[in-house]
């Protein structure tokens, strides 16, 4: 195990950030849709986000047990903090949204091994979160547009945009109460 998260914390975390960002998008509708209008192509949000990437992946690396394969540990480590520069010097192009897809890889991970080896059926809400979080950030890694799309949609409308902030704070709602009553 590397997070050493319980399955609790891991439901109560999750919760709490989906119920967050519910509340968030009711509260400040037009504000979040405009902020999330003009995320896609902020440079400033994407080397924020890739340096939390970067963070992340550089701790992740240096703390994980890597088998035979650690001899590779050491250009792993150099590799990062180049390929972060090369990315914030050569991706023009939705660096946020790459950066965000990279972000959702990453978190998925801990949810996941929190729900390792555990025998309760309510843990596939959080496993379906996760890999719903896997199949988002492998799709703006490599079609970034994607999430320009996404934005377009659920901001076209009142309705569409309701529609996803209360979906986000029912199934964050419900991750919390599953971590009090049954994990």
């Amino acid at each position: 195990m590397i997070y050493h998260l319980s399955l609790r914390s891991a439901g109560l975390i999750a919760g709490a950030f989906l119920c967050l960002l519910g509340i968030m998008g009711f509260v400040m509708h037009n504000t979040a849709r405009i902020m999330l209008g003009q995320f896609p192509r902020s440079r400033v949000a994407g080397v924020v986000i890739l340096g939390i990437d970067l963070i992340w992946s550089f701790w992740l690396i240096s703390t994980m047990e890597m088998g035979e394969f650690s001899t590779f540990r050491r250009p792993f480590l150099i590799a990062l903090p180049i390929g972060f520069f090369l990315a914030i010097r050569f991706v023009d192009e939705f660096l946020a949204v790459r950066a965000l897809g990279i972000l959702a890889l990453l978190a998925a991970e801990p949810l996941l091994e929190a729900a390792f080896f555990r025998y309760e059926a309510s843990r596939l809400v959080l496993t379906v979160l996760a890999y719903i979080l896997i199949v988002l950030g492998l799709i703006w890694v490599t079609l970034p547009y994607k999430l320009r799309d996404q934005i377009n949609w659920f901001s076209k409308s009142a309705a569409n945009w309701r529609g996803i902030n209360a979906i986000g704070f029912v199934y964050g709602a419900a991750l919390i109460a599953l971590a009090f009553i049954s994990y």
